[in-house]
């Protein structure tokens, strides 16, 4: 048991690596881009900072699990603790919040509705969204500080070890009944962002089947670069959900029920929640050529030297 956790662990550490690399990608190209036109578009302030909130979490996710293994458990007993998840909730919920208005940007700038509102938000999006990444950040902040408070407060009164499984039941007990309101906290402080994505992505496929059908009624033969601009957005956008639902299935789980140390089911909650900001970060690198460019336009530049020399 405790070599298959220790595998899935391992995995982890391997899915977050690969999930800051793949962010370091997005953000040295947004980077680049408006270091290049001068300028910041909306776009690129959403992904430069949802691929901060990315790198930061996966490199947070690795020192944590990196203590898990290496350390002695009596470290979870100390102050430390308590600033380990704090950092931890702050982050996840600044990523989910990222990813939400993400989804939310898409809808805006790729949907064809007409009504008031709709058109009201498309043509002051770009004044828009750093309020929005700004109130993200004091949202997540708001919603993590108290929960990560009680946690460790929660968690100090049963931090010593069980020699019995009828105190290992009781632990459990008692952590499920302390939790309580604090799952409650978890689930609304992650709720909203996923809201706002489910719904964005509801009307981004609306939008896409009418101009679908439009498009069918009206064949020409030839490929619509708008109904691929559409395609690759919905893409990104579903994943966004797909990988949101199994990450809060997974966070949730690991919140609620309580997990021995090195157990499998504990195991395999941070495996999946280690790889799902990963899958994300892949989609949108395969879905952006901006993105997939970059690394081709970075070896062409460390090789063209080389060759240079050699000539």
């Amino acid at each position: 048991m405790v070599t298959f956790a220790l595998l899935c662990l391992s995995i982890a550490i391997i899915e977050s690596m690969a999930g800051i690399l793949g962010n370091g990608i997005i953000l040295a190209a947004c980077s680049l881009s408006c270091t290049e036109s001068k300028t910041w578009p909306p776009y690129d302030r959403i992904m430069i900072s949802l691929s901060s909130s990315k790198m930061a979490l996966q490199c947070w996710i690795i020192l944590d699990l990196f203590l898990t293994i290496f350390c002695d458990p009596s470290y979870f007993e100390e102050s430390m603790f308590g600033v380990i998840k704090t950092v931890y909730l702050v982050l996840n919920y600044a990523n989910l919040w990222f990813g939400a208005w993400l989804s939310v940007f898409y809808c805006i700038k790729v949907a064809s509705f007409t009504q008031s509102f709709f058109i009201w938000l498309k043509q002051r999006i770009a004044r828009l969204v750093p309020w929005m990444l700004l109130i993200s950040w004091l949202c997540s902040v708001t919603a993590a500080i108290p929960f990560a408070w009680h946690v460790y407060s929660v968690h100090n009164n049963f931090t010593a070890p069980s020699p019995t499984e009828t105190n290992s039941s009781a632990m459990r007990t008692t952590r499920n009944d302390s939790l309580g309101v604090l799952i409650l906290l978890s689930n609304a402080g992650i709720g909203m962002p996923v809201i706002l994505s489910v719904v964005s992505s509801i009307l981004l496929i609306c939008s896409l089947w009418i101009h679908t059908r439009r498009m069918q009624n009206n064949a020409s033969g030839f490929r619509d670069p708008t109904s691929e601009a559409h395609i690759s957005a919905i893409k990104s956008v579903c994943s966004l959900l797909i990988f949101y639902v199994t990450y809060f299935v997974a966070f949730t789980l690991l919140l609620y029920i309580f997990f021995l140390r090195f157990s499998i089911e504990k195991s395999l909650c941070i495996a999946v929640m280690a790889a799902c900001p990963t899958g994300h970060t892949m989609v949108l690198i395969w879905s952006n050529p901006k993105f997939r460019e970059l690394p081709a336009r970075i070896l062409h530049h460390i090789n063209f030297p080389v060759r240079t020399v050699c000539l």
